[in-house]
């Protein structure tokens, strides 16, 4: 196997405190024992289900904040599950992006004159960056993957996503009037060989990535290593957009859903 040198390595904001997942709970709250006995509430970034990711009892690491007006101090950052470390805040990826077109490093995305994030476009959406070369404008959305299954593909989305398939059918407009569109989906996790849209979580999602592919939109994936000191961005991962047959994949979601739900609700008095 050749080695890559990393594209780039983006050092953690602050040292990553270690602790035990006791629950997440409301969607986006964890309860989280700290390695020092103390037990912690940590904001969870994440929407979707995390699938095999919120087991009781599993190493995570938060990171801390002081900054006035938080609510939450603690933010669930990662997550180690089977020995590998996967990424669990879904606010990271855009700044992954963002510093990658900075840089000018994602082939076919470096040559712009002007970019701007959170641009307005479509249906009372915004896209996550938009980039313009003379007339043309290019837009893209970026797509967080943090389930991979056995057979080493990252699947998106882990659960029905009405707006992820909403911007697919804005990306095709914006192409059917002649600019550029891509999704970029990042795999936080660095056991991910390549990417596929997940026919099992969300058909409407994977139905209209081909159609999005047909119409051309461009999609790319980017394989995010995570470790203790830094989120190391590897390199581009090949993006499998042919049907498939799901009946392995169902077997697996099965078998992660039958150790615990997603979240648990819980009444706040």
């Amino acid at each position: 196997m050749i080695a890559h040198e990393p594209l780039l390595v983006l050092p953690h904001k602050s040292q990553l405190i270690p602790g035990r997942l006791v629950r997440r709970w409301n969607r986006f709250l964890a309860d989280i024992d700290l390695e020092d006995g103390k037990r912690i509430v940590a904001h969870c970034v994440n929407t979707g289900r995390m699938e095999c990711l919120t087991r009781p009892g599993l190493r995570v690491w938060v990171s801390r904040s002081d900054a006035p007006g938080r609510k939450l101090a603690y933010t669930w950052e990662l997550v180690e599950v089977d020995g590998v470390l996967v990424g669990a805040n879904t606010a990271l990826p855009n700044a992954f992006v963002r510093a990658l077109l900075e840089k000018r490093m994602l082939r076919g995305l470096s040559n712009w004159d002007e970019m701007k994030a959170e641009k307005k476009y479509g249906e009372n959406s915004r896209v996550d960056f938009w980039l313009r070369k003379g007339a043309r404008e290019h837009f893209i959305e970026v797509k967080n993957c943090h389930l991979v299954y056995p057979d080493k593909h990252g699947y998106f989305p882990d659960s029905v996503s009405e707006r992820a398939t909403k911007h697919l059918d804005e990306l095709m407009e914006v192409v059917r009037q002649g600019h550029g569109a891509t999704v970029i989906f990042t795999a936080q996790r660095g056991d991910t060989k390549a990417m596929r849209p997940s026919d099992i979580h969300d058909p409407a999602f994977a139905a209209a990535a081909r159609r999005a592919k047909e119409c051309g939109v461009d999609f790319r994936a980017i394989r995010i290593r995570p470790t203790l000191e830094a989120m190391v961005i590897e390199q581009s991962i090949p993006v499998d957009m042919k049907e498939y047959d799901t009946g392995r994949m169902q077997r697996w979601m099965d078998e992660n859903r039958a150790i615990g739900p997603a979240w648990v609700t819980v009444k706040r008095s």
